[in-house]
């Protein structure tokens, strides 16, 4: 897809400030300081449209965003970040499961792990609360870049057994810095959400 109009729609903590434009929705989620901004810019062809930023955990809300008029992308408050006190931590995982038990509108999860090192414990649970309520699922790899191409076998195969990928989850590796893995991750995004006319 050439992305040229992006607009975020809204910051929403229940279900009664999501978008009512029954547009499909990609939901993107992982661990804080994972890259999910990067790849969200990189897809939109932004530089610094989905903010980076250096402070961990800080996206503390489901942001919809509006490409072109045909779909969301929803970030998800990053999981994991230790300076985030146990009772926000909980309000997180109560607005996270809502979303992704009651959305309609939901065609599928896009679950970024760190490619450089082994998914953690928090990444397994989330694949396995995404298996639990039958959501798609698109694992992607990021930081790819920093790994030599001759060990990105090794990476791919570390991450489908660590995480129990089944047969319908996908997994792509990708780098914001080289685009590796860009047309692979809106072929799956297209798969799932666009629908033909």
């Amino acid at each position: 897809m050439e992305v040229h109009n992006v607009e975020l729609t809204i910051s929403a903590v229940k279900p009664e400030q999501y978008p009512d434009k029954d547009f499909p929705e990609i939901a993107l989620a992982g661990r804080s300081n994972v890259g999910k901004s990067s790849l969200i810019n990189t897809l939109i062809n932004r530089k610094n449209y989905a903010r980076t930023s250096s402070q961990p955990g800080k996206t503390q809300t489901l942001n919809f965003y509006n490409v072109e008029e045909q779909l969301y992308f929803v970030d998800v408050p990053g999981y994991g970040y230790a300076k985030v006190s146990q009772k926000e931590r909980e309000k997180w995982a109560r607005m996270i499961e809502t979303y992704f038990s009651t959305r309609q509108e939901l065609r599928g999860t896009i679950n970024l792990v760190d490619a450089r090192h082994e998914p953690s414990e928090l990444d397994v649970q989330m694949i396995e609360f995404l298996h639990y309520y039958n959501i798609p699922v698109l694992v992607v790899g990021t930081k790819i870049d920093k790994i030599p191409k001759s060990k990105r076998n090794k990476v791919e195969s570390q991450i489908k057994k660590k995480m129990h990928l089944n047969k319908n989850d996908h997994l792509v590796l990708f780098s914001a810095v080289d685009k590796t893995g860009k047309k692979e991750v809106w072929d799956w995004i297209e798969k799932m959400a666009i629908k033909e006319d």
